[in-house]
């Protein structure tokens, strides 16, 4: 009967535990979750700059940084709670393939901000959060400032040596060659900044070639 009474007071305490979560507390923690949520929403929707953007994926990682802070609210909250929770936790698996190594940093980012939100570190994770932003802004202002891109070229034997200089000029690198019966097709990676493309003005006029297509390369 002890031993009852016993482990009846401990889960009173557990609960009385739970107490020191008020409400304040978790609408606060919350909206500075948001806050931080927003940020990394903000720069992946301006600042994306991979084949697709998914509208969806983007309000994924706002959804992962409250259910993050969420769970670290509660496993704060009482010991019982956090083995339940890690129990429950550890059944789920995810599937879904990541498109974009990019895209695995923005949910590290997400999961991080409710961790550090939800352990009430809330100065570090609004400073995190725009280190990381600003930090991804330059890189992509500096990666995006001289793009890559497949030059893919369909010319005659006419045009063989005039499609060969060409390709020197630009500094191109061949990534395929396809020979046909009449003609060849030639798939060059090439390096260039702004939006000006007069060569493909100069291939146009060349006599023998048929067709050029520029095609911006993301790596996928």
């Amino acid at each position: 009967m002890s031993d009852y009474v016993t482990e009846i007071k401990n889960l009173m305490g557990q609960a009385n535990s739970l107490t020191t979560t008020t409400p304040v507390k978790i609408v606060a923690c919350l909206t500075f979750t948001l806050v931080c949520a927003a940020i990394i929403y903000c720069i992946y929707r301006f600042f994306y700059r991979g084949a697709c953007y998914s509208e969806n994926f983007a309000v994924l990682l706002v959804m992962v940084a409250v259910i993050t802070a969420m769970i670290i609210l509660t496993i704060s909250s009482s010991v019982a709670l956090s083995l339940g929770t890690i129990g429950a936790l550890s059944i789920i698996r995810f599937r879904s393939a990541i498109k974009d190594p990019l895209d695995v940093g923005f949910l590290f980012w997400s999961v991080v901000v409710g961790l550090t939100t939800g352990a009430g570190m809330v100065p570090f994770a609004l400073i995190g959060s725009v280190f990381i932003a600003v930090l991804y802004i330059l890189l992509t202002l500096l990666r995006t400032s001289r793009g890559t891109y497949l030059l893919i070229i369909r010319y005659t034997d006419e045009a063989a040596e005039g499609v060969a200089g060409m390709v020197d000029e630009l500094n191109g690198r061949l990534k395929n060659k396809t020979t046909y019966k009449d003609e060849t097709e030639l798939t060059v990676q090439i390096r260039f900044k702004g939006t000006d493309t007069p060569f493909l003005d100069d291939l146009k006029n060349m006599s023998g070639v048929s067709n050029a297509v520029l095609v911006e390369f993301t790596g996928e």
